[in-house]
């Protein structure tokens, strides 16, 4: 269950310098969503929300597997991700050698900060990955990992009760079908955090 909150939490857009500290790149494993059914899904719900959310949404469609930290050839920060780290995961990745799986997207709910399409594991597949990756160094995270699909970012307040009743009357929550294939580590400009991805690394699954 999500955790009660009394109102959305409004994100303020422009760049954040105390968080990446002159740092320009934040990088993380993500799984691509490029199914039509599933970007068609995620399009009716930021048009059921409507101008509660961000109108820059110029971020791809992607489920976040693993947060990384700041690519840094010279650590010096907690955050920090070192390029021997990620020459570990990638290893400790190819070593797993993990099948392609499939996840199944349903409908629409909400933390504090953002909505979401809920994303079900059914054969538990996205564990291994993660414990894999997490084997070379600690994620940063402020939360449990949860997988979701987001929708987008709230721009305003709104009452807990008044965003329940429009999630009441939301899209479809039919499970659809996320085929997962390749793993992206992609990064995106840590002064622009409604910025594209872009994919440094793809990795096939066997």
């Amino acid at each position: 269950m999500d955790a009660p909150f009394a109102a959305t939490l409004p994100c303020r857009g422009g760049d954040y310098p105390d968080w990446h500290r002159g740092r320009s790149r934040y990088a993380l494993w993500s799984l691509p969503v490029e199914c039509p059914r599933i970007l068609a899904r995620l399009a009716e719900a930021r048009a059921r929300l409507g101008d509660w959310l961000h109108e820059d949404c110029r971020r791809q469609a992607h489920i976040t597997l693993f947060v990384c930290g700041f690519p840094a050839q010279s650590p010096q920060f907690d955050d920090d991700f070192p390029a021997t780290r990620l020459a570990a995961q990638l290893d400790a990745l190819r070593r797993l050698r993990a099948a392609p799986f499939v996840l199944r997207i349903g409908g629409l709910r909400s933390f504090a900060s953002a909505p979401y399409l809920t994303v079900d594991d059914p054969d538990a597949s996205l564990a291994p990955l993660r414990a894999a990756l997490a084997a070379q160094g600690a994620e940063i995270r402020q939360a449990p990992y949860r997988p979701h699909l987001t929708v987008g970012r709230y721009a305003r307040a709104v009452a807990h009760a008044e965003l329940q009743r429009r999630l009441a009357a939301s899209v479809d929550h039919t499970p659809l079908s996320l085929p997962v294939r390749e793993l992206h580590y992609a990064t995106y400009a840590a002064a622009d955090l409604a910025g594209p991805l872009r994919c440094e690394r793809r990795l096939a699954l066997d």
